[in-house]
């Protein structure tokens, strides 16, 4: 039975970016069937609403989405359409990894890390969000739960487990976050001792940020709060050359989505100038769990050797071409 993917453009350069993904996919011989869905400013405009109710539908009943970068518009009363997709689905477990290519401007090389980070918790589940009528107050709650702490620790080590991997640090702030940040540290200790096999280590957040910009190569899998994580793993998207290097999975028990974690950048949209490697990469990830993974892997060889060899890389990369030519050069070696 053919594998029917959602496809959702996006915004801005995500439509250049998602069509050249799809290009590459089909010359991997993945023989998917593609749905295409509105959401975002798209959206807006053809259907009235971010996250029309048939986009909705057709995520649950594909189970397996690929998506471009969305604008949610700022400060118009507009809720994220990530965080609504997060929630809507349970996708609880956001998988950033990132990985040195050579010849990118990145600062360090052999770099090979993966940020787990719990996603429908914590200070962005927008509970208790209230500002004051004069304006002069805001709350916002965190909530974590043993549940959702012992689902994402779980899923780190499992993750970490089955890709050979040496280590899982916890990285929390226990000593002031008490209540919250503690009893996800006290999940965290409980599950890393079912797994003897694999090094536990934990780490307060703010030392986190100061070793990964002083010895990264010390951290193999990372798992942390919601807050923590976006702040990290766009810390660790830095230390590779930047969010254009940076996939995205978003997975819960039966429904994923795969996106390009930067933004729409609307100045370049349209102008043949995007980098698509964000987009390649989480399509990578979409592979590896559909257990494709030999098609995975030569998907992350061709842009290594594309990236290597600067064969027709974008200007971010240092090059001079823009998405067709890019794509090409990733087309030839597939």
């Amino acid at each position: 039975m053919t594998q029917r993917i959602t496809v959702i453009r996006g915004d801005g350069i995500g439509p250049d970016i998602v069509d050249a993904t799809i290009q590459v996919l089909e010359k991997l011989g993945c023989d998917f069937t593609y749905d295409y869905a509105d959401a975002g400013l798209m959206a807006l405009e053809n259907h009235g609403e971010l996250l029309p109710q048939e986009t909705l539908d057709l995520i649950a009943k594909n189970k397996v989405t690929l998506k471009g970068p969305l604008t949610t518009p700022v400060g118009e009363g507009f809720t994220s359409i990530n965080v609504s997709l997060r929630k809507q689905f349970n996708l609880y477990a956001n998988v950033r990894p990132v990985r040195s290519f050579k010849g990118t401007k990145a600062r360090y090389e052999d770099i090979d890390i993966i940020t787990i980070r719990e996603n429908t918790e914590g200070m962005y589940s927008g509970l208790g969000q209230i500002v004051s009528a004069d304006g002069s107050e805001a709350e916002a709650m965190s909530k974590i739960t043993r549940k959702g702490a012992e689902q994402i620790v779980r899923f780190a080590y499992e993750l970490a487990r089955r890709e050979g991997r040496k280590k899982v640090t916890a990285v929390h702030k226990a000593n002031i976050l008490k209540s919250t940040s503690g009893l996800f540290l006290k999940v965290a200790r409980e599950i890393g001792e079912q797994y003897p096999d694999i090094e536990s280590a934990e780490m307060i957040v703010d030392n986190t940020c100061m070793q990964l910009v002083m010895n990264p190569h010390q951290f193999d899998v990372m798992v942390t709060t919601n807050l923590f994580g976006d702040i990290l793993s766009d810390l660790c998207a830095g230390l590779v050359g930047g969010l254009g290097m940076a996939p995205g999975a978003n997975i819960g028990q039966d429904c994923a989505i795969f996106e390009a974690v930067h933004g729409s950048a609307p100045d370049i949209a349209g102008k043949n100038l995007a980098n698509p490697t964000s987009v390649m990469l989480a399509a990578a990830q979409m592979l590896d769990y559909l257990e494709m993974g030999d098609k995975a892997e030569k998907l992350r060889n061709a842009l290594k050797e594309v990236i290597e060899t600067g064969d027709r890389t974008t200007r971010d990369l240092g090059g001079s071409h823009g998405t067709t030519d890019f794509t090409q050069a990733v087309l030839d070696r597939v």
